[in-house]
């Protein structure tokens, strides 16, 4: 091995330790500076870093034990400073985990429970664009919002899209790239875009290939 193909390998490994480090003292947590800046930002939690895009933090909600994974994007409004008719806009239960990647975009209401678990690029929005008039860019035509709630307890598998108004009942299983919208019962498997019912929960407590009227 050549003189500096060594001196590569060892900068390399200074490199890697050294972001190692700086992203460990990066993560956000309950008694840093950048957490007062949330509406509430419970004990326990952390935002690992490198953190994505945020904003307007002060219309977010984390509870107890959160875990927000590298690189989430949690955003309330479209500019920052802007005032909400309501706050917080975003709640985030206690216990719940964030996976790597995720934007949670906020607009109008968005309630997860708690004790969710969240994969990795996942995307939740409760405001969608409008394209009914075909004279209008799309970009100029008024969005429509509509509340989205998460049940305690479920499981949002990765690259699932989460649309506004949909409502989850409690463990509630989506599966990897499910685009959901709509209200969904609790103790149900969710899958395929449009999501629909694949299992439910019967009263044996045994999860069954699920079958309309059931």
């Amino acid at each position: 091995m050549t003189v500096r193909l060594r001196f590569r390998h060892w900068l390399g490994a200074q490199v890697r330790r050294s972001r190692a480090y700086l992203n460990e003292v990066a993560v956000i947590g309950h008694e840093d500076r950048e957490a007062r800046g949330f509406y509430y930002f419970g004990r326990g939690s952390a935002l690992m870093a490198p953190q994505g895009v945020m904003y307007n933090l002060e219309h977010i909600s984390i509870g107890e034990s959160v875990l927000v994974g590298p690189n989430v994007s949690l955003s309330v409004g479209v500019t920052r400073g802007q005032e909400m008719i309501e706050t917080p806009v975003v709640k985030i239960g206690d216990r719940t985990v964030v996976g790597r990647g995720t934007h949670i975009v906020g607009h109008w209401d968005i309630e997860i429970g708690s004790d969710v678990l969240i994969g990795p690029n996942v995307y939740i929005t409760d405001q969608n664009h409008a394209y009914a008039n075909p004279e209008l860019p799309i970009s100029a035509q008024p969005g429509s919002e509509a509340a989205v709630s998460i049940g305690a307890g479920s499981w949002l598998a990765t690259n699932v899209v989460v649309l506004p108004g949909t409502r989850l009942g409690p463990n509630t299983v989506v599966a990897a790239g499910a685009v959901v919208r709509g209200e969904f019962p609790g103790y149900v498997v969710l899958a395929g875009a449009p999501a629909r019912i694949v299992k439910s929960r019967v009263s044996s407590g045994q999860w069954r290939r699920y079958e309309e009227g059931n």
